[in-house]
C-alpha cells in the first residue's frame, strides 16, 4: 500500500506537491555533502522525475497548555464609539460602569460639562477601569477638532490631569456619480456626506439653477476631505475641487488659498467665484414663492413680489450670498427681521422674515460670502417659516434665478503662476475621476 500511495502522490501535482519538494532538497543537501551540486529541470507536466519519489509521515505531539493566571493590578481598557444621542450616562451604563463619583464630578466640574455638551456622533472615548469596575481614567473627545479632555482617579479623588491631541487625521476622498433624479439622490447614492453635498451645491449656484436645469445624465465629481478619528470617519472638511457637466456644459473649481490667506473657489483658468452671487443663501431647499406678481397669502389682492422665497425650517442658517458690507439689520414692517447687504457695483442683497441674526452682527459690518447672517422664520407678514431673498441693482428688485450674476476679475499674472501649481494635484484627481478607458476591439479568430 505504500509503495502504491507514494506512486499516486507522485504523479499528482498541486496538493501533494510539497512532499515532492521536501524529496528535492534532502537530494540536493545530500549531494552539496558530497562536495557536488547536481541541477536539474523538469517540464511542467512532465512525469518523469529523477529520482524515486518517498512519501515522509511524522506524527507531531500535541503543544502543552500553559495557563496564565490573570493579574487584578491590570486595567480594563474600553474603546467606544459615541452613537448619535448617547450621554455619558448612556454610553458607561452600555459599558456596564456604575461610577456616581465620576459622574459627580463631571456634573460638577465647569470644563467637563462644556465638553460633554459638545458630544458628537462616530467619536471614540477611551475608559479604563479597575477589577472592582470603577473608572481609573476618562478621555473624552472635545467637539470636532483633536484635543481630548482626560480625568484620572487619584489617591484625592477625580482630578482633571489636562488635555491631549488625539490622534486624529484628514484624508482626501473623491466621489463622482451621475444624475437620474435629483443632485441630493445622486450624491447619496455614491456615498457623498450630505454636509459635502450642501456645499457642492451652493458652490455651482452661482452657475446652474438646480431647480430648473438638472438633465437625467448630467455627472458630477468632487474631491474633498474626510475628518477620521482613530480610523473611524467622523466629519467632512472643505471640497477642494468639483465639477459638474450639466447639459453638455463642464463647470469646474478648485479651492485656492490667496495671497491674503483668504480660500476661495476658482475655475482652472483663475477666474475666481468667491464674489459672484449664491443663488441660494441657505441649504438648498424648496422655492415656495417665485418673483413677479402673485396673490398676496395675507392680504388677499394681487401685488409685486420682488424676491425669491425658499421655504426652509425655523432656524435654518441663511447665508450672505456674497462678499460685502451690513447697510441694514433691524425690523422692516412687512419684512420682519431683516439684513440688508451691500456689494460692488451697486448691488445689494435683501433676507427678510428671519427668527433672528447671527450674534454681533451690525451696521458696517464686513461680510464674506457664505459667512452666517441670521436664521429661517417668520416675522413679518408670513404664514410659514420662509426666506424672502431678494436681488437689487441700483435698489430696483431682479429675479434672483434669472439674472446674470457678476463674476470677479481673474488673477494677476503674477499670481496665476502660483496658483496653477497649488491646484494641479486637486484637478489632477479630478481627471482621475473622470477617466473612461477606451474601448477595445474585440480580435476576430
Amino acid at each position: 500500500m505504500q509503495t502504491e500511495k507514494a506512486e499516486i502522490l507522485a504523479e499528482r501535482p498541486g496538493k501533494y506537491s510539497p512532499v515532492r519538494r521536501y524529496s528535492v532538497l534532502s537530494a540536493l543537501v545530500a549531494t552539496t555533502l558530497l562536495g557536488a551540486v547536481v541541477a536539474t529541470a523538469v517540464a511542467p507536466g512532465d512525469n518523469q522525475m529523477p529520482f524515486e519519489p518517498e512519501l515522509v509521515i511524522e506524527r507531531l505531539g500535541i503543544p502543552e497548555m500553559v495557563t496564565v493566571e490573570h493579574d487584578s493590578a491590570l486595567p480594563y481598557v474600553f474603546d467606544e464609539r459615541i452613537q448619535p444621542g448617547d450621554t455619558i450616562q448612556t454610553i458607561l451604563r452600555r459599558l456596564g460602569i456604575s461610577d456616581a463619583e465620576v459622574i459627580a464630578f463631571l456634573m460638577s466640574d465647569e470644563d467637563a460639562r462644556n465638553v460633554l455638551r459638545q458630544l458628537r456622533a462616530g467619536r471614540s472615548l477611551v475608559a479604563t477601569t479597575n477589577a472592582e469596575g470603577l473608572l481609573s481614567s476618562l478621555n473624552l473627545p472635545v467637539g470636532r477638532g483633536a484635543e481630548r479632555f482626560i480625568i484620572e482617579r487619584t489617591p484625592n479623588g477625580i482630578e482633571k490631569v489636562g488635555e491631549s491631541v488625539a490622534a486624529v487625521d484628514t484624508l482626501v476622498e473623491m466621489r463622482s456619480g451621475t444624475i437620474t433624479h435629483s443632485l441630493y439622490g445622486a450624491t447619496d447614492a455614491a456615498g457623498v456626506p450630505e454636509s459635502v453635498a450642501n456645499r457642492f451645491a451652493q458652490i455651482f449656484g452661482t452657475q446652474i439653477d438646480f431647480t430648473r436645469d438638472l438633465r437625467e445624465g448630467d455627472r458630477f465629481s468632487v474631491v474633498y476631505e474626510t475628518v477620521y478619528d482613530q480610523g473611524v470617519p467622523v466629519s467632512a472638511g472643505r471640497i477642494l475641487a468639483a465639477e459638474f457637466v450639466n447639459q453638455g456644459q463642464t463647470h469646474t473649481v478648485v479651492l485656492y488659498r490667496e495671497a491674503d490667506g483668504n480660500e476661495a473657489y476658482y475655475t482652472p483658468d483663475g477666474r475666481g467665484l468667491n464674489q459672484a452671487f449664491l443663488r441660494y443663501p441657505l441649504e438648498f431647499t424648496r422655492i415656495s414663492s417665485s418673483f413677479g406678481r402673485r396673490m398676496h397669502p395675507i392680504h388677499r389682492n394681487w401685488r409685486s413680489h420682488n424676491g425669491t422665497d425658499f421655504a426652509a425650517p425655523t432656524g435654518t442658517p441663511i447665508m450672505a450670498s456674497s462678499d460685502g458690507r451690513v447697510s441694514f439689520v433691524g425690523s422692516q414692517r412687512g419684512y420682519g427681521n431683516t439684513v440688508i447687504l451691500q456689494h460692488r457695483d451697486n448691488y445689494s442683497t435683501l433676507y427678510a422674515h428671519m427668527n433672528g441674526f447671527a450674534k454681533g452682527l451690525s451696521n458696517g459690518q464686513r461680510i464674506r460670502q457664505g459667512q452666517i447672517i441670521g436664521y429661517v422664520g417668520m416675522t413679518g407678514w408670513a404664514t410659514g417659516p420662509h426666506l424672502h431673498y431678494e436681488i437689487r441693482i441700483n435698489n430696483v428688485p431682479h429675479d434672483p434665478m434669472k439674472i446674470a450674476l457678476p463674476q470677479v476679475q481673474p488673477l494677476s499674472k503674477d499670481e496665476i503662476g502660483r496658483f496653477k501649481v497649488d491646484t494641479a494635484p486637486m484637478l489632477d484627481r479630478l481627471a482621475l475621476l473622470n477617466y473612461q478607458p477606451l474601448a477595445v476591439a474585440r480580435l476576430q479568430d
